[in-house]
């Protein structure tokens, strides 16, 4: 069973991705040609020097932005989530909700389960929910609304699979609050890890911390790592 070929999930994802390259067509480089890497790189590394200054106020002006996953990420997204039979899944960043819903198909076809999430921007967080809600996917996830340090510090049970895809200075942070939970294979997937001096990725790429970590080619040049607890 593949729920994301199927309505109402296919045709939720459908209408929000045309809705988001709608709403962030001026605010994202473009993904493809030869300077893609390097201007995401560009843009990203200035939006993580601006967080530093005032997280809050960053984020507060793309409210209205997607800032998604792309369809074939999203895919990918599903695809683990499948492969590890995810049953707990912990998300960073849940925007609008489009990689939510690609995470909320696995659990369902995986047999059920449950999705935290959490977004910094209340107003994100209530449109998410209804896409899922229109997706049939909104029984199978919690969003916490709110900065992630204090979202997620109460997590019962093992995790099988965490996307970070939210403030990029919060990426090790939110790592570390979580890493009690992690289980040998848990999966883990950062968004936008651009390797600029990147706390992040020096910590999951040590083997000495027990994990196994590398940059994947999909979506090349948006710094997506691909990483899996081995301790």
């Amino acid at each position: 069973m593949n729920s994301l070929n199927t309505a109402p999930v296919s045709q939720t994802l459908d209408r929000l991705f045309r809705d988001a390259a709608l709403a962030d067509a001026d605010v994202m480089p473009p993904a493809d040609g030869p300077d893609a890497g390097v201007d995401l790189a560009e843009a990203f590394a200035g939006l993580l020097a601006a967080e530093a200054e005032d997280l809050h106020g960053v984020y507060r002006g793309y409210a209205q932005n997607f800032l998604n996953v792309t369809p074939e990420y999203g895919r990918f997204l599903y695809q683990c989530a499948r492969a590890c039979r995810a049953r707990r899944i912990v998300e960073f960043g849940t925007s609008m909700g489009v990689s939510t819903i690609h995470l909320a198909a696995a659990l369902r076809d995986n047999g059920g389960g449950a999705l935290i999430g959490t977004e910094l921007e209340p107003g994100k967080a209530v449109r998410a929910q209804d896409h899922l809600a229109q997706a049939g996917l909104d029984d199978l996830v919690e969003i916490r609304v709110g900065d992630a340090r204090q979202t997620l510090a109460l997590i019962d049970g093992p995790i099988d699979l965490v996307l970070l895809d939210g403030a990029f200075s919060l990426y090790l942070p939110v790592l570390q609050l979580l890493e009690p939970h992690l289980r040998t294979g848990t999966v883990i997937l950062a968004e936008n890890a651009f390797d600029h001096g990147n706390a992040y990725l020096d910590h999951v790429r040590d083997p000495a911390n027990g994990y196994l970590s590398q940059q994947l080619a999909i979506n090349e040049g948006r710094g997506n790592e691909f990483t899996v607890v081995t301790r």
